[in-house]
C-alpha cells in the first residue's frame, strides 16, 4: 500500500469507532433492484452521478424490503436479511460486514486451475444523521490463469486492474490490498461535504468518457450541492502517476485533478450534465515544487478562463452528458468529450491528430415486456491520443490506468446487456465487440494515454484503429447469482465467459469458467 494512502485509512477506521453509509454501492449488479424505480421520469432522479446516495433512494423506494424473505427460523433470518454485527439508536447507528471474494476458474480443456482469494470487512457509522462513515478493507492473493494476467502485464508493475499494485506471491501469484473510506458531513438537505478515499462514476452507461471507476482508489474532496432540478459536484482529488525510470524505495509521484459536473434535470424527461476536469502537475515545468494550485479552489464550473490566466500548460477535459427517458422507463443516453480540437481540421476530415473527442451513444429499459427483464446496450469510440498529455505528469489517469474507459483511446466498442431476476436469482448475458489499434515498438498511434502525444507517428491520417496494430475483441459472458444476504451483498456466482482476440500478430481463444462466493461491493472490468 502506498504511503500515503495509509494515514487515511487509519484516520477513518478512527472515526468510525466513534461515529450508516451514506452512499450506495456502486456495483452493476446491487443497481439492478432500484435501477428501474430511480430512472422512472416521474422521479427526475440525478441517476448520471454515481454512486447514488442512499437517502435519496430511500425517498422512492425502500431498498431494505427489495428482497428481504422471512424465513421462521431466527439464525437462518440472521444470516439472510440482517447485518451481522449492529448497533441502533436514535443518534448513533453502527454496522460491521464481512466482505471477501473467493473464486476458482478453469479454461475449458485446461488442467490449470485459477483463483482468487480476498478476505476483509466493511464498517459503516452515522451520528445524528449528519455525519458518516464507510471503511472498508480488503487483503487478496490471486493467480489469474486466463487472459486476466496478459492484462496485468500489459499495464506494467503488477498492477490488478481497478484494484491495487501486487507483489509476486510463491511461484506465479500475487499479493495486494486495497482500502476505501469517507466521512461525510451533511449540515442540510442542500449540501454534503465528503472527504474520502475511493473513485466515482458520472453517466449513465456501462462505461463513462468523462469519469469511471476504472481505476485504482484515489484520495478525494467532494462538494454535493442539491437545489431544486439541479445537483452539482465540486471534487478536488490526488492522483500518482508512475515515473520512468523510478528511484527505489520513493514514493510515486503525484499529480492534482480538479472536477466540476452539473446535472440538471430540465423536464421530467430530460437531463443534461456539463463537465470540466482540469490536471495539474505537483511541480512546474522546471521541476520547481508547485502542490496544490489554490486559483483551482473556485467551487464555479468552467474554469478554463482561470486556467488560461495562470498561463498554465494544465490539461483540460470538458463534455456533457445527457438522458431522455420516453414512455418512463425507455432511456436514450450519451456523453460527449472533448480534449482539445480546431474546428477547421475538423470540416477537413484529414485525420489531425490533435481532434480529440469522445461519444458514447446507448440505450436502457427495465421491464421489457416481462417483469424484472432489463436490456442495455451502448456505444463508445474514442479519437487517438484522447486523454494524452505533453507532461507525463498531466495525462487523464491514475496509476497506470485511465480514469475514463478500461481501453483508453483509439478504439470502438459496444458492449450489451440482457439481465433478469427472480427473487434472489440473478441472470445476466453480456455481449462486448470492441475494435482497438495496438502501437508496435517505435510507434504511438494513440491508443496508449500514458505516451506523450509529441512523439506521435503520424500528424495528419490518424483515424480510429486504422494505421496501427488492429485487435478485434469478442467478449460473452453469461452468469447466475443466487443473493444470499442483501444487506452485504453476499451472493453465490457462476457463470462462463468466451473471449476471443485476433490481430495481425495474435489470436486467442479462450473459454473460460468460474464458481464464486463473495460479496459483490465493487465493480470490476475484466472486460478489455
Amino acid at each position: 500500500m502506498t504511503a500515503y494512502k495509509q494515514p487515511f485509512l487509519f484516520l477513518c477506521v478512527f472515526f468510525s469507532l466513534v461515529s450508516q453509509a451514506q452512499n450506495s454501492n456502486y456495483q452493476n449488479h446491487s443497481y439492478r433492484p432500484y435501477d428501474k424505480y430511480v430512472y422512472n421520469s416521474e422521479h427526475r432522479f440525478h441517476t448520471s452521478i454515481k454512486p447514488y446516495n442512499v437517502r435519496d433512494i430511500s425517498k422512492i423506494v425502500s431498498i431494505d424490503t427489495l428482497f428481504v424473505t422471512n424465513p421462521k427460523n431466527a439464525i437462518l433470518n440472521y444470516a439472510t436479511n440482517q447485518n451481522y454485527v449492529q448497533y441502533h439508536s436514535p443518534d448513533f447507528n453502527f454496522t460491521i460486514n464481512p466482505a471477501g471474494n473467493f473464486e476458482t476458474s478453469r479454461q475449458f480443456g485446461d488442467t490449470v486451475q485459477g483463483w482468487i482469494n480476498s478476505r476483509g470487512f466493511t464498517i459503516d457509522a452515522d451520528v445524528r444523521n449528519k455525519i458518516f462513515v464507510h471503511t472498508s478493507f480488503y487483503e487478496i492473493q490471486s493467480n489469474f490463469k486466463d487472459y486476466r494476467y496478459d492484462r496485468i502485464k500489459e499495464l506494467g508493475r503488477n498492477t490488478i486492474p481497478g484494484q491495487s499494485r501486487g507483489k509476486r506471491f510463491k511461484e506465479d501469484g500475487l499479493d495486494y490490498a486495497f482500502a476505501n473510506a469517507y466521512i461525510s458531513y451533511v449540515p442540510s438537505d442542500i449540501f454534503d461535504f465528503q472527504f474520502g478515499h475511493g473513485k466515482h462514476f458520472l453517466g449513465d452507461g456501462y462505461r463513462s468518457i468523462l469519469l469511471s471507476d476504472n481505476a485504482h482508489n484515489y484520495p478525494y474532496f467532494k462538494i454535493t450541492t442539491d437545489v431544486w432540478n439541479i445537483k452539482y459536484i465540486n471534487m478536488w482529488s490526488q492522483h500518482m502517476y508512475i515515473d520512468n525510470p523510478h528511484l527505489p524505495n520513493t514514493r510515486f509521484p503525484i499529480k492534482w485533478n480538479v472536477m466540476h459536473y452539473l446535472d440538471w434535470s430540465v423536464t421530467d424527461w430530460l437531463n443534461v450534465g456539463l463537465f470540466e476536469t482540469i490536471i495539474w502537475s505537483n511541480e512546474d515545468t522546471l521541476g520547481n515544487y508547485r502542490g496544490f494550485d489554490f486559483n483551482y479552489l473556485n467551487p464555479v464550473i468552467f474554469l478554463r478562463p482561470v486556467e488560461f490566466q495562470l498561463g498554465s500548460p494544465d490539461n483540460v477535459i470538458m463534455g456533457v452528458s445527457g438522458k431522455i427517458t420516453l414512455f418512463k422507463n425507455h432511456v436514450f443516453y450519451g456523453q460527449i468529450a472533448i480534449d482539445e480540437f480546431k474546428l477547421a481540421e475538423i470540416k477537413a476530415r484529414n485525420g489531425w491528430w490533435g481532434n480529440k473527442y469522445a461519444i458514447q451513444m446507448g440505450y436502457k429499459t427495465f421491464d421489457l415486456g416481462v417483469k424484472n427483464l432489463d436490456v442495455q446496450s451502448e456505444i463508445n469510440l474514442v479519437r487517438p491520443f484522447m486523454y494524452s498529455h505533453f507532461l507525463e505528469s498531466q495525462n487523464y489517469g491514475h496509476a497506470l490506468q485511465p480514469l475514463a474507459h478500461p481501453r483508453g483511446s483509439n478504439f470502438y466498442e459496444s458492449v450489451s446487456f440482457v439481465r433478469y431476476n427472480i427473487n434472489r436469482w440473478f441472470f445476466e448475458a453480456k455481449f462486448q465487440y470492441l475494435v482497438y489499434g495496438q502501437d508496435s515498438a517505435g510507434t504511438n498511434y494513440g491508443n496508449d494515454i500514458f505516451k506523450l502525444y509529441q512523439i506521435r507517428t503520424l500528424e495528419y491520417g490518424n483515424s480510429l484503429a486504422e494505421h496501427a496494430i488492429q485487435n478485434t475483441v469478442i467478449y460473452k459472458d453469461f452468469s447466475v447469482s443466487y443473493l444470499i444476504n442483501p444487506k452485504n451483498a453476499m451472493n453465490i456466482t457462476a457463470g462462463v465467459t468466451h473471449r476471443t482476440q485476433n490481430s495481425d500478430i495474435l489470436n486467442k481463444n479462450q473459454f473460460m469458467y468460474y464458481v464464486a462466493f463473495r460479496t459483490t461491493l465493487h465493480n470490476y472490468y475484466y472486460d478489455f
